[in-house]
């Protein structure tokens, strides 16, 4: 059970493939409009009725542009999601009533352990973010940092009871069907920290090694790559590719950004003053460039395209970040809000990236400068291709796999 953007989907849909090659009949559920990313992955699909794109840009997701800080941001969200939460909450449970385990996602995590408890099934937690409180980090969706080592941890459970606070009226409203005695959100959460409920993280160790302060039950499994079938790339994309050196990619993937057109202007100025070719994708901002040394794309699989790329442009959502990391390729982080910060500080302390270049700061001087050093400099390319081996070279797999097996 998983609720978001694209890249809060995607890499499920392999985690789910990999899980139905093992014997499980595995059903993904999560907002109709990604039920394609799962065609002829041999998993199963649920619909929850709420399309995030449609909330994002209506206008109350247009108001997160409106606060600059991380805390502002989130609080706008957290009221954006309780007021879409209940639209999910009886499809929810309807898929839960099919089945015999929970896999829920962190979006979910509050009510998917109410739905799991009320119905006696087992479940963990499937996160691709680290969320739990640490005194190694400031929490992700604040955009990661450093507070100190007091600092970091008190606003790991700041931002864990604000999450409960979104299934404030969910989650009681769920407990109450099936039967279940009413609790507050806080203890709730203590209730799943006391009994060492599983979670197992959907990123790599050598991104973010597992902090020594977690508790028992927190796994950091490693990456769950996006079924992509036989991926393949459009004729014209292919044709771009093969016709000059290696481009650059830039994209913002489910972001939406308050303007466009002066967005891609800036993109395509950066490209040029840079010397580069560049495939711009769309996405959900609606990003556009044209001319022979630049092309716009709708949505391909990065697998098949980011092992071409010179370097990748990307907003580090999660998913983005961990596909650039795959490819062995260097990036320039442009992160607009939550946990694409913490992201985007990742890919600059592993050497892979020269700097972040913030959406708001972002201007073609910044980066076409940003786009020469990662280009030109052969440190970054070199650290980008060693890590990308290692990093192909895990199995996040498996210890779900034995985690499920333990668990039912």
């Amino acid at each position: 059970m998983t609720a978001g953007s694209r890249g809060d989907v995607a890499p499920y849909t392999g985690l789910g493939h990999a899980l139905a090659l093992a014997g499980h009949e595995v059903t993904l559920v999560t907002h109709g409009c990604f039920a394609p990313l799962v065609a002829g992955s041999g998993v199963d699909f649920h619909p929850l009725p709420v399309d995030p794109r449609a909330e994002l840009e209506s206008s109350r997701g247009r108001g997160l542009h409106r606060s600059s800080s991380g805390a502002g941001k989130l609080l706008r969200l957290a009221g954006m999601a309780r007021a879409v939460v209940e639209r999910m909450t009886d499809d929810l449970l309807t898929a839960a009533r099919a089945s015999e385990v929970l896999l829920v996602a962190a979006s979910l995590g509050p009510l998917g352990h109410a739905l799991a408890e009320g119905l006696s099934l087992p479940s963990m937690g499937v996160y691709l973010q680290p969320v739990a409180p640490t005194r190694e980090f400031a929490p992700p969706p604040l955009g990661g940092g450093s507070w100190g080592g007091v600092g970091n941890r008190i606003a790991g459970h700041g931002v864990n009871r604000a999450v409960e606070h979104v299934f404030a009226t969910a989650v009681p409203d769920v407990r109450a069907r099936l039967g279940l005695r009413h609790t507050r959100s806080g203890s709730a959460l203590r209730a799943r920290e006391r009994q060492n409920w599983p979670v197992h993280h959907g990123f790599s160790p050598l991104v973010v090694p597992r902090p020594a302060d977690w508790r028992p039950g927190l796994t950091v499994a490693g990456y769950w790559w996006p079924y992509d079938g036989d991926a393949q790339l459009p004729h014209e994309l292919r044709d771009f590719l093969d016709s000059g050196p290696a481009p650059v990619f830039v994209g913002l993937g489910s972001a939406t950004v308050p303007d466009r057109e002066r967005l891609s202007t800036e993109i395509v100025r950066a490209l040029r003053r840079a010397g580069l070719r560049g495939v711009i994708q769309r996405g959900w901002g609606g990003l556009e460039g044209a001319g022979d040394d630049v092309l716009t794309i709708g949505e391909v699989p990065h697998s098949a395209l980011f092992p071409r790329m010179a370097a990748v442009v990307h907003h580090c959502g999660a998913g983005t970040t961990a596909a650039g990391l795959r490819a062995g390729v260097p990036a320039v982080p442009v992160p607009i809000q939550f946990d694409e910060g913490f992201w985007a500080s990742r890919l600059v302390a592993l050497g892979v990236a020269p700097a972040v270049v913030p959406l708001r700061d972002l201007t073609a001087d910044a980066l076409a400068a940003a786009l020469v050093r990662a280009t030109r400099e052969p440190g970054y390319a070199q650290r980008a291709r060693v890590l990308g081996a290692r990093v192909r070279a895990e199995d996040g797999v498996t210890p779900v796999l034995t985690a499920l097996d333990e668990l039912v």
